[in-house]
């Protein structure tokens, strides 16, 4: 359970899929979504307010949802490297905005693939190049689809992406749900390893508090040494649906997981729900202090220390599925448990999109 210092109760309206008509009827934000192709962006504004932008930049390795601001206009992500703010932490450039990729696919590493990685070890690393928008739809909701493929440097094709973005708000609470297709060009495997799946950097005032300095390893040997800081400013708290706090979510599984905290003084909660249809679900979270926010169903062997082993493998032809709900919250307090449950219980009912 939450700690009783940090919770109140709270009466929201209930959160439900994406299509539920009985929320579409009462909406009253209006979603404008702008496929702004020349720029290779693709913008959404809720109520003519920056909501998110889907960034798919030849400059950058992998398509992103960069920034994403809270129903109250400030940002939940890390300016870092596109716009550093003040006391921004410059560790692991790939982490920008909220992602999808992995470590370990064929022997190339798609996750740690950054404009860092010097060009004689390029060849060591995945691109995700997205090829098309399909739909850039406004309304009481924001749709944003595409279809990208993951590649090697010389761009031969090893899995065709499909995802479909969905963007809804009530008040003070937002949802992006994401919904996407695998499919291998050849056959695949995708050992199991620490850095994926679904992964967000979070802004500094919601990190966790650091203790203790610590060198972290990536699969090509990079050493990335982050550093013990007594900051203020930094709020973050992990909870998950295991009852996990703080540190003790690294490593550990659960159907969700909730990142709170304050940005500019202002009450944020970050809630990652996985989906029951989702391969290695209930998902492991790669939850770090220092703002990574990750759910990796893939890395078992990793996070249980051997004791599972998901080894996961795709034949050529054959495709998965994955789908992801993240639930941001502003000015509210933080909401408890039960509430989180509810929320769960709708993406559920949902089924496959």
């Amino acid at each position: 359970m939450l700690h009783h210092s940090f919770v109140k109760s709270i009466c929201i309206l209930a959160l439900s899929g994406w299509a539920h008509p009985l929320l579409k009827a009462q909406s009253k934000e209006v979603f404008t979504v702008n496929d702004l192709s020349a720029e290779k962006r693709v913008e959404v504004k809720v109520n003519n307010r920056l909501f998110t932008q889907f960034i798919y930049s030849d400059t950058l390795e992998k398509p992103v949802l960069y920034p994403i601001l809270a129903a109250d206009g400030i940002a939940i992500t890390r300016g870092f490297p596109w716009k550093p703010e003040p006391n921004d932490p410059t560790d692991h450039p790939h982490h920008l905005g909220l992602w999808m990729n992995y470590e370990k696919v064929n022997g190339l590493d798609f996750w740690n693939n950054s404009f860092a990685i010097p060009a004689d070890k390029k060849q060591l690393y995945g691109w995700i190049r997205t090829r098309k928008i399909l739909r850039a739809e406004g309304g009481d909701q924001g749709i944003i689809e595409y279809q990208a493929d993951w590649t090697n440097q010389s761009g031969q094709v090893i899995l065709q992406e499909k995802t479909k973005w969905v963007f809804h708000q009530e008040k003070q609470i937002q949802w992006i749900d994401r919904f996407t297709e695998l499919t291998a060009v050849v056959n695949v495997v995708m050992p199991d390893a620490k850095d994926g799946l679904l992964g967000l950097r979070v802004a500094h005032e919601l990190e966790l508090p650091i203790t203790e300095s610590k060198d972290y390893t990536d699969a090509q040997g990079n050493v990335t040494h982050i550093s013990s800081v007594k900051d203020p400013s930094v709020t973050g708290q992990y909870i998950t649906s295991a009852g996990k706090e703080g540190d003790e979510a690294w490593g550990t599984r659960g159907n969700w997981c909730m990142l709170y905290g304050r940005r500019a003084g202002n009450p944020i909660s970050i809630t990652i729900i996985d989906h029951p249809s989702n391969p290695g679900y209930p998902t492991y979270w790669h939850a770090r202090n220092y703002g990574l926010f990750a759910a990796n169903p893939l890395g078992q062997k990793i996070f249980s220390k051997g004791s599972e082993n998901m080894n996961f493998r795709l034949l050529k032809g054959r495709s998965v599925r994955f789908q992801y709900r993240l639930v941001i919250t502003a000015g509210l307090p933080v909401p408890e448990t039960s509430r989180v449950d509810r929320w769960v219980k709708q993406f559920e009912k949902m089924g496959k999109e």
